[in-house]
């Protein structure tokens, strides 16, 4: 017999991973959302509560992330029951941390747990794309791939690979007490490109993967390096050069925008150095009038799990 209840937790998250925009992401050790899912005799997802640092989330399921996450897995395996939802949020929404995915996640893997015959985690995935676009607008995996297989992930439209990491690489992640909306973000990309902005991002995405498969950190470095992206963004974050500048000058391998923003991400070669250039990353936002908060993590992070 299904068990009529569980609840899962799912990681914070990197997206849009400097020259990776829109397919590459990874978890880290940080805040986190948990989900509790009911099964109930109704065919139909609805909102129970809301908690954590937010208190209200909409209860339509075309505008929550979890609960079209869930009437997507609903009606695409023709589910005759279905689910009441209770969101506890431990990220905030609007910070480049991943919460709108991290909302979808949760809800999935414990609804999949209610099923009789629950799926593999890589076929949930098409389900929390859809969930995410309820507040990206757009229909990409760079966040919630990641949370689902855990650590480094390409995120194609069809299908998720977790990449090597290299041992010891570590991330800083510092959240500035400011939001700054995903749909905002994706409308300073609009406008037209030129095919020549096109092929030093893709030297970098490249230069990345190599760096990832062989632990270059010539091609780290290089690969960090957000030529198309980032300059459209960056203006939309105070005080974002100079926190990305106090970062490498503490010796970081890359910097750049988390997601959609505010929040800057940098790699380092290993905890100890990632642990020094924190604080003076979050002096740099203090500089420019924004407390915030600085989390330390390996690249290799968590995976989205059930908890009870």
């Amino acid at each position: 017999m299904s068990p009529e209840e569980r609840t899962a937790k799912a990681p914070s998250s990197i997206g849009n991973l400097a020259t990776g925009f829109d397919i590459l992401g990874h978890t880290i050790e940080g805040p986190e959302d948990r989900v509790i899912v009911r099964r109930i005799d109704a065919a139909t997802t609805r909102l129970s509560s809301v908690s954590g640092v937010l208190r209200e989330l909409p209860a339509d399921p075309e505008r929550n992330t979890a609960l079209r996450a869930l009437e997507a897995l609903r009606t695409s395996r023709g589910l005759t029951f279905g689910f009441e939802v209770d969101i506890v949020k431990g990220i905030a929404l609007g910070s480049g941390m991943g919460g709108s995915a991290a909302s979808a996640v949760a809800a999935l893997v414990a609804a999949n747990a209610l099923l009789p015959e629950p799926l593999q985690v890589e076929a949930l995935y098409p389900y929390a794309v859809e969930g995410e676009a309820a507040a990206s607008g757009g229909h990409h995996g760079d966040n919630v791939g990641p949370m689902l297989l855990g650590g480094l992930v390409l995120a194609t439209p069809d299908r998720l690979v977790r990449l090597p990491v290299p041992r010891g690489l570590t991330c800083v992640l510092v959240h500035p007490h400011l939001v700054l909306e995903t749909r905002r973000a994706r409308e300073a990309l609009a406008g037209g490109y030129t095919i020549g902005e096109f092929v030093p991002q893709s030297a970098g995405l490249a230069e990345l993967l190599v760096g990832l498969f062989t632990g270059s950190a010539a091609s780290l470095r290089a690969g960090l390096r957000d030529v198309l992206v980032e300059p459209r963004r960056a203006h939309l974050i105070p005080g974002f050069a100079s926190v990305k500048k106090a970062a490498l000058d503490a010796g970081a391998l890359g910097a750049s925008i988390s997601g959609g923003g505010p929040s800057v991400f940098a790699w380092f070669e290993d905890r100890l150095a990632a642990e020094a250039a924190a604080p003076a990353m979050r002096m740099a936002f203090a500089s420019a009038g924004f407390e915030s908060d600085a989390f330390v993590s390996p690249v290799d992070g968590p995976a989205a799990r059930i908890v009870s």
